[in-house]
């Protein structure tokens, strides 16, 4: 299939067969050429990935059996290397390796990033790679605990598309959370600390009702 567009990546010939079949054909292909797909990675969507923790790595074997992968870190552990050029370290797990297998007979990959807190997803296609062998990549990928990454994973964006927040689940980072509540609890103790300087009564701690 020629692909005209960026969204011809993800809308192939069968993908708009039914798209044509279930009547949203005509106003997905407006909705195209008036809001072109991406090719390049903006400085928002740099932001948006700088702020993840969390990440899913689609791959498919030669015979195209797809394996979806979750990576996760501290915020940071993905970054952006150009301005189509997505990289993060590949950390040891279960030593399965169906990713890396994936990948040294099929490059095409997707990778999926949501942010549950603003209900926000954003979908790239592209082609990965894996990287062992280039020191400045794995230094510039170096992980939290200081050391080099002994194995990264470089994604090329092809193009990548912005998906509404319907049926995303508002979730809080409990990290946030817990952080936010931190900031609280300091900012009622700031106050109760000028309440008693003032010789005032700190409205949870009311006098004894016995007391006259």
């Amino acid at each position: 299939m020629t692909r005209s567009t960026p969204s011809d990546i993800a809308f192939t010939d069968a993908v708009k067969a039914v798209q044509a079949a279930k009547g949203s054909r005509d106003r997905i292909e407006r909705f195209t050429q008036r809001r072109p797909w991406a090719t390049r990675l903006t400085p928002d969507i740099a932001d948006f990935i700088a702020a993840r923790n969390s990440a899913f790595l689609g791959t498919a074997n030669r015979d195209g059996q797809p394996y979806i992968q979750h990576r996760g870190g501290p915020a940071g552990f993905l970054q952006v290397l150009g301005e189509r050029t997505i990289g993060f370290a590949d950390l040891t797990g279960n030593h399965q390796y169906i990713s890396l297998g994936n990948l040294s007979e099929n490059p095409s990959a997707f990778l999926f990033l949501i942010d549950y807190s603003r209900r926000r997803r954003v979908k790239f296609w592209g082609k990965a790679r894996v990287v062992e062998d280039d020191q400045s990549v794995l230094e510039r990928l170096r992980l939290e605990n200081g050391k080099p990454a002994q194995r990264a994973i470089l994604f090329e964006v092809a193009t990548w598309d912005i998906n509404c927040p319907q049926h995303i689940p508002l979730m809080v980072d409990a990290s946030a959370a817990a952080n936010a509540l931190a900031e609280r609890d300091a900012r009622i103790a700031e106050l109760e600390a000028k309440l008693a300087n003032a010789g005032l009564q700190s409205p949870r701690n009311p006098p004894d009702p016995e007391i006259r």
